[in-house]
This record gives C-alpha cells, sequence and structure tokens, in this order.
C-alpha cells in the first residue's frame, strides 16, 4: 500500500518531510477519558486537513468521550502502520486503499465519508485533441506509479472507455504530473483536482478535465476510518468523532478565509503568498465533500462500495475478494 492517499504533493511550500507532533483537541472534561482518539492524517500538515485544525481550533471534539489528537504522518511513513501497531485509533485514508489493506489482512473499516466525490480526473491541456475518454487510445498516459488513487483512477478511466493498458502508452512520471504535461513529455496525465489540477490553472496552463468514468465512480475515495475492533469496543467514540468531523468540515465551509488562518499555523514554511493557491485548493477540497446548503451528512454511499469491491475484484486490483458490508460501515454516522 502506498501512503499518500490525500495529496500527490506538498504544495509548493517547501515542508516536505516534516511531521507534527500529536496535539490534545478540545477542553479535556472533569474526568479522564476512558478512551484514546488520535486522529491520523495521512500526510504532512496541509490546507486539506482544516476541517481537523478547525475541530481543535473550535473545541469541537470537546464533546468526544475520549482523549482526542491529532497525528500527522512522516514521510516514509506505511499507510496504515500507525493504525495496525496502535499508535493510531483513526486515519483519514481512502476508501479503495482500504479494502485493498483490508483484503491483505488488515483490520481496518470505514465509519464516515470525507470525500464524497472521486477526486482523480484524466488532465489533459486545453489544446489537446483528447476530447473524451477513448481519444486516449495511441496516446501516453502519465501516472506517478503503479498505486494509490491515481492508479486506481487510471484503470476505471481505461475501463470505461472500454481500453486496456495495451492500447495506450503508461509513463510513471512520479509525482511531476504538472512538469510531464506541460512539457508535452505525455499527452495526458493522472492528477487530483485539489492538487494538479489547481496547480495547472493557477499556472495558466488552461487544462481540461474528463472525469474517470460517467455517473459514479466505483471507487471510494477519502473516508474516515478505524478498526473493528476499535468501533466495536468504542462505538459512542466512534459516533461522537464522526458527528464532530462533519460539524468541522460545515464550520470550514461556512468560514473558510479562517479555516486557511488555522491551517496556516499548523504548516511549517507558510508564507502570505502561499495564500491564493491554499484558497484554491480549499475549494477544490470542500467541492469533494459534497454538502447541501451548508450541511455536511457522513453516511457512506453502500452502492458505490458494492461497486468498488466488485470492480477491485473483477480488475485483479485486490489481494482477494472481500465484501463491502464488511469493509464500511454507517452504524455510527447517524
Amino acid at each position: 500500500m502506498h501512503r499518500r492517499t490525500l495529496l500527490t504533493a506538498a504544495l509548493a511550500l517547501g515542508v516536505a518531510g516534516c511531521t507534527a507532533a500529536p496535539a490534545p483537541s478540545g477542553t479535556p472534561s472533569a474526568s479522564t477519558p476512558a478512551a484514546r482518539a488520535t486522529i491520523g492524517l495521512s500526510y504532512i500538515p496541509n490546507v486539506q486537513f482544516a476541517p481537523f485544525y478547525v475541530a481543535e481550533a473550535q473545541q469541537l471534539f470537546a464533546g468526544v468521550e475520549a482523549q482526542v489528537s491529532l497525528r500527522h504522518h512522516g514521510a516514509t511513513e506505511g499507510l496504515f502502520t500507525a493504525l495496525t501497531s496502535g499508535n493510531e485509533d483513526f486515519l483519514v485514508a481512502a476508501g479503495s486503499e482500504a479494502m485493498q489493506a483490508r483484503a491483505e489482512g488488515v483490520d481496518v473499516i470505514a465509519v464516515g465519508a470525507y470525500y464524497k466525490a472521486f477526486p482523480v480526473d484524466v488532465i489533459v491541456l486545453g489544446s489537446s485533441p483528447i476530447k473524451e475518454l477513448a481519444d486516449l487510445k495511441g496516446r501516453s498516459l502519465g501516472v506517478p506509479g503503479r498505486f494509490g488513487e491515481s492508479w486506481l483512477g487510471a484503470q476505471v478511466a481505461l475501463a470505461s472507455a472500454g481500453l486496456t493498458e495495451q492500447d495506450v502508452t503508461i509513463v510513471e512520471v512520479g509525482f511531476t504530473q504538472r512538469a510531464a504535461l506541460t512539457e508535452k513529455k505525455v499527452d495526458a496525465v493522472v492528477g487530483f483536482r485539489t492538487n494538479e489540477l489547481v496547480q495547472l490553472k493557477l499556472a495558466g496552463a488552461e487544462p481540461r478535465a474528463l472525469p474517470v468514468a460517467s455517473g459514479t465512480v466505483p471507487l471510494v475515495s477519502t473516508c474516515l476510518l478505524t478498526s473493528k475492533a476499535y468501533a466495536d469496543k468504542n462505538p459512542a467514540v466512534v459516533r461522537q468523532v464522526v458527528a464532530a468531523t462533519g460539524k468541522a468540515i460545515e464550520a470550514t465551509t461556512a468560514d473558510r478565509s479562517g479555516a486557511i488562518d488555522l491551517a496556516a499555523k499548523q504548516i511549517p514554511g507558510w508564507t502570505a503568498s502561499a495564500r491564493p493557491n491554499a484558497e484554491a485548493v480549499l475549494d477544490a477540497t470542500i467541492d469533494l465533500m459534497g454538502l447541501t446548503d451548508g450541511r455536511f451528512a457522513p453516511a457512506l454511499d453502500a452502492a458505490q462500495w458494492q461497486a468498488m469491491a466488485e470492480f477491485l475484484t473483477t480488475s485483479k486490483l485486490i489481494a482477494k475478494p472481500v465484501a463491502a458490508a464488511d469493509a464500511f460501515s454507517n452504524a455510527y454516522a447517524g
């Protein structure tokens, strides 16, 4: 499993490799909480985690019957390492990678939504003759590597177009999709709406994004994850953390400028010049969260989880079949 589940690169802030130490959230109750709730944020401090910084600042975790803290992952840390070792109790990561991990024996389940839409697109320049996914035939497609959400998104895109890997030239470009596309080293790239697409737009490259599937993508993106063992032992805590995260997403949406101010305090190397970029990234992030009239619904889409289980199995992108019902639960999202 690859650790880069939420981002595809540091956003030009010179902060790669930085790790934040756990910090307590909210105001502790009069009695010591019986449980611990360490939330793993799967990359270095970034504006895409703004709801969690907002939750700390506004003490939205104060009602959780546990000692809540945030923990950013290190630069070389495995995605599920801290969860499986007991150093984290929750993890913000892709449902698709969680299902793959579960197929390999990792005790992980999704208990709440974070992104409602799939964040990966096929991206081309505005002048490109590639107008739809089928036009990728005979062209080169840049991917970071054969791992993570970008690779899974590429597989869905090919399947949607009725193509196979043999119909295109897959080029592993690392996390340099923007340069690979603008320097015309490849005809198209797979990138994130919250990263590559934002950066290309800000650079004036006039990119065009092609969704990897029409309608619902058979992949679940970023969720709030935990282990079944933890959820079974601490059902009230899981329910409270899911609810508090939803409130934090709503608060972030209601005051985006304030949320960026809070994120700035978390991001090493932050400068005022980074703000326009952060504003664009936060807007793209909130778009993926799919709020309705400012309200966020944390329930997961059961049909999408079933479609993902089937797609990962038939595409042989998973070690063994995993029942969708074993990989997620909406029991904590109500």
